[in-house]
């Protein structure tokens, strides 16, 4: 899986890449079919946003989360893609 991490008026830094690979490699443990992840985060004024495509065998999946916390945000995103992961995965065995 390749992960893209693009920042608008924030800086990735090497401990921000790391906790996005650590937390994207759990989705694969569900569904091993990522082919591409596009990470954006972004900062306006006080909230921190995330958001992210996942290129899958047989679609894509989207999400997007805000926080005043940029950790907590990539939390939340996780998790909302993870659930999407899932249906798709069970979309698919069901076809």
């Amino acid at each position: 899986m390749q992960i893209n991490v693009t920042g608008h008026h924030i800086e990735i830094t090497k401990s921000l890449r790391q906790y996005i690979e650590e937390k994207f490699s759990k989705l694969e443990r569900h569904f091993d079919q990522i082919n591409n992840v596009h990470v954006i985060l972004n900062v306006q004024k006080m909230q921190q946003k995330a958001e992210a495509k996942l290129h899958l065998a047989g679609g894509e999946v989207f999400a997007t989360s805000e926080h005043t916390d940029m950790y907590t945000a990539i939390d939340s995103l996780i998790d909302k893609l993870d659930r999407q992961v899932i249906k798709h995965k069970e979309k698919q065995i069901k076809h």
